[in-house]
Parts: structure tokens; sequence; C-alpha cells
């Protein structure tokens, strides 16, 4: 959830929102229980996972909602992203042709790997082995590309 904001600044929320709240709530929960989870016997990079997955789930949910359903009007799912319930630039590359499934930004952020190339899990299963399990260092994914 966003953080809260003084009421006098913060415009009430379209027609709508009244329907989704609920769910929305459930996404708020799991990621305080995510946030306070214990990091014993977790690796560096694995902490952040839950974080991660469930704001992804988050912004799937309301992307769908939107795009696929078109169960909300435009004037509430640009609320949502205004105020912090999806990740709009997210939402903005599953729109373009072989990111549909993308799992998080930082998979395809090209600077923050040594052979300044995407991750792992950008790699379509078919070009690997077999017997070869991935996972993404940076959001636990194990495989978003689009070939799939």
């Amino acid at each position: 959830m966003p953080p809260v904001r003084s009421a006098r600044n913060r415009k009430p929320p379209p027609d709508g929102f009244d329907d989704i709240e609920d769910t929305l709530l459930e996404f708020a929960n799991k990621m305080k229980d995510a946030e306070n989870a214990s990091h014993e016997g977790k690796k560096r990079h694995e902490v952040l996972w839950p974080i991660f997955q469930i704001s992804h789930q988050r912004s799937r949910y309301i992307y769908d909602l939107y795009y696929d359903k078109e169960a909300i009007s435009k004037l509430l799912y640009e609320w949502l992203i205004k105020n912090g319930y999806a990740d709009g630039i997210l939402i903005a590359k599953w729109k373009k042709q072989g990111y549909e499934k993308l799992c998080c930004l930082r998979c395809i952020q090209t600077k923050e790997t040594n052979f300044n190339a995407t991750c792992i899990c950008r790699v379509p299963q078919a070009q690997l082995k077999e017997d070869q399990t991935i996972e993404c260092v940076s959001c636990g994914c194990r495989g978003c590309s689009s070939a799939d």
C-alpha cells in the first residue's frame, strides 16, 4: 500500500474502487507479512524475493482488470498507478511485444549484469539444457521469457 498522505491533499478514489479494495487490502497484508518475515537462513539476495513477487502480482491484477477483463475505468486505472498501487513502468513493458510475462524491471536492465546482458530468466526454456534449472538472483523468477 502506498504511504498515507494528509487528508486535505488526497482526492477520493474514483468509482469502482470499492469493488477491488478488498483484494488490494489482501495484497497490502501480504506485503506487510513479507516485510516483517524473518531473514534467518536466507541468502542476502533472497530476502527481497517475496516483496518483488507480491508487487508483481498486484500490478498484474490491476493490469488484467483494465486490459483483459475491462472491469475498471481508465480514470480508476490511472488513479491506482498514480497512488502507487501498481507499477506503471512495468505495466508499460507488459504492453510491448516480447515483454508480456516480464517479472521485474531489474531483469531487463543490462547495466546491472557482468556481461551487459539481460537476466538468465529472460532466456527461453527451449534454449536451456534439459536438467538445468534457472532462478533469477534479483527477484527469484524461474523464467519470464515470452517465448515459453
